[in-house]
């Protein structure tokens, strides 16, 4: 008889620990949702406007820019070199082999070929501690390699922004950039594919 009322005794307290279980899983799972979902327009509220998507880009003429000649503007904070290279420049970049170089990269990696290879959109940081490379004035050190030279440690760049010799550790990077059919340059944005500056403009 005590082995009946102990067994009797056993299945209701094992049904409402069941029932208990599923209710803190149900419970935690609306909780899980409940604080998602609140959170989520917090998190969206955390992506840039669209005014300052637009604030982040800088556009430039480029039709006033004549071959050989560099100018330096500002985007997000950076000063960014703009040259429009000779016929000569171009050749001399592309004949380097990359893998002679610190930081492997082609011309065509960087600048791309057809109307956009005439132009170096470059962020004219040096990549080692930061300073301003020379190089953008006619009367400028620019280095070894024709390019640019940091006056701060002696890194020297070539035509294209690569590192060639000193302590800097990579290119001087390429930032995203469009041209259009308007000789604008949009600085910030990605190239369309076969956009007026790709390969087949």
């Amino acid at each position: 008889m005590a082995d009946t009322a102990s067994t009797d005794a056993a299945g209701p307290h094992d049904d409402g620990a069941g029932r208990r279980d599923f209710l803190i899983l149900a419970g935690g799972a609306f909780g899980a949702f409940a604080a998602g979902a609140s959170a989520w327009p917090l998190l969206d509220s955390l992506n840039p406007a669209k005014d300052t998507l637009a604030a982040s880009t800088t556009e430039v003429d480029l039709s006033p820019i004549e071959e050989g000649q560099a100018i330096t503007v500002k985007w997000r904070g950076s000063p960014v070199f703009i040259r429009r290279r000779t016929e000569k420049e171009i050749a001399d970049a592309r004949a380097v082999n990359p893998d002679d170089l610190p930081d492997p990269q082609t011309d065509e990696q960087r600048f791309g070929t057809g109307a956009r290879e005439q132009w170096l959109v470059v962020v004219g940081v040096c990549t080692h501690l930061g300073c301003i490379p020379l190089g953008q004035k006619g009367t400028d050190n620019k280095g070894e390699y024709g390019g640019w030279f940091c006056p701060c440690h002696g890194s020297h760049y070539d035509i294209s922004g690569r590192i060639r010799k000193g302590p800097a550790p990579r290119n001087l990077p390429v930032p995203p950039y469009a041209i259009t059919a308007e000789s604008k340059l949009i600085i910030g944005v990605e190239q369309p594919k076969g956009g007026h500056g790709g390969d087949t403009a």
